[in-house]
């Protein structure tokens, strides 16, 4: 049976580039990036992405195993599905990326970078997605960038809302990552760089970053950690509605206060580097400082997302968060 990761691994060449079942048809239209069709059509335009960064495998075997169960039929298919692992180079290496974070070059980012394999690839991402809603454009998109941490959290799986200028992000999604087993939800506060950014603002797709566990090594992954997610995107696949799940006060909601940007080389972050992501700090603390820029918490708590010391200059060094509620997303109806 083909093997979309085994052969994803091997190189970049298109060794097996289409195929059938008795259920469905299925093609590659770039090395990393797979396309599924129902032989009765799709309900839904979805995408599931994973190793945007390369060392973060076990969404990597999650949706390998989504995969495998489709083509076997244990898992049934009735949405249009796409597919993708990011950065395939990185990947083979175990690296985050190789030169530059592919996650900083959506939106045409990557036309500020000098040309090298993160920029092709984000510019190649970027089309065969578009081209792929594009397709069938009267249907509904969804879009779910699967991630680990770099560090450990204090929730072990959440999710990141990109940013809308409207402020409503669709009710059946946010249930859905939820039942899914998603304890928290961070809002972006402003446009980014990401690839679920672009997918919502330029695509129109329903998108959102996951975040589950810590990046570890292909094998060294517990998965039973995971079983929400993996039940939700086989009922995702098969377009089941979720079962009488209403969002509630059980998920925790978080708002981007500010974004800690990397300036100098004195850029300090003023914590532990073992701090969990979701630590909070009291009011006046210095989170970070850079030359004569502080980092200072505002509110009464602050809670620390992503921090990284090693960033490049200009790059993100962490998020300084703010606990909300779910009065802070407005939920449309699908």
């Amino acid at each position: 049976m083909f093997d979309f990761l085994e052969e994803t691994l091997a190189s970049d060449e298109l060794i097996t580039s289409s195929g059938r079942t008795a259920t469905l048809s299925w093609t590659r239209p770039a090395p990393g990036v797979m396309i599924l069709e129902p032989n009765t059509g799709g309900s839904k335009n979805v995408v599931i992405s994973t190793a945007i960064h390369g060392n973060e495998t076990a969404p990597v075997e999650i949706v390998a195993e989504l995969i495998s169960g489709i083509l076997t039929g244990k898992y049934v298919l009735k949405v249009r599905l796409m597919v993708i692992f990011g950065n395939l180079e990185a990947m083979r290496k175990g690296e985050r990326y190789i030169g530059i974070d592919l996650n900083r070059l959506f939106s045409d980012h990557y036309l500020r970078y000098k040309d090298c394999s993160e920029t092709q690839r984000a510019a190649r991402l970027q089309q065969v997605v578009a081209d792929f809603f594009q397709a069938e454009s009267d249907k509904p998109r969804l879009h779910f960038d699967l991630h680990t941490a770099i560090k450990p959290s204090f929730h072990v799986a959440f999710g990141i809302l990109p940013y809308l200028q409207s402020g409503n992000y669709q009710q059946d999604m946010i249930a859905w990552l939820q039942s899914a087993g998603l304890e928290a939800l961070v809002v972006n506060h402003a446009p980014t760089s990401t690839f679920s950014y672009f997918t919502s603002n330029e695509c129109a797709a329903n998108s959102c970053t996951l975040e589950l566990g810590k990046a570890r090594p292909f094998g060294e992954n517990d998965l039973q950690q995971f079983t929400g997610i993996q039940q939700g995107l086989v009922n995702l696949v098969a377009d089941q509605e979720v079962a009488a799940v209403e969002v509630n006060s059980a998920l925790a909601v978080y708002k981007v206060a500010e974004v800690i940007i990397k300036s100098s080389e004195q850029f300090k972050l003023n914590f532990a580097d073992d701090v969990e992501n979701f630590t909070a700090f009291p009011k006046g603390f210095i989170l970070a400082s850079d030359r004569d820029v502080k980092y200072r918490v505002e509110e009464e708590n602050g809670y620390i997302l992503f921090p990284n010391n090693k960033v490049k200059i200009g790059f993100r060094a962490g998020l300084l968060l703010k606990k909300d509620d779910l009065s802070a997303i407005t939920l449309v109806a699908s």
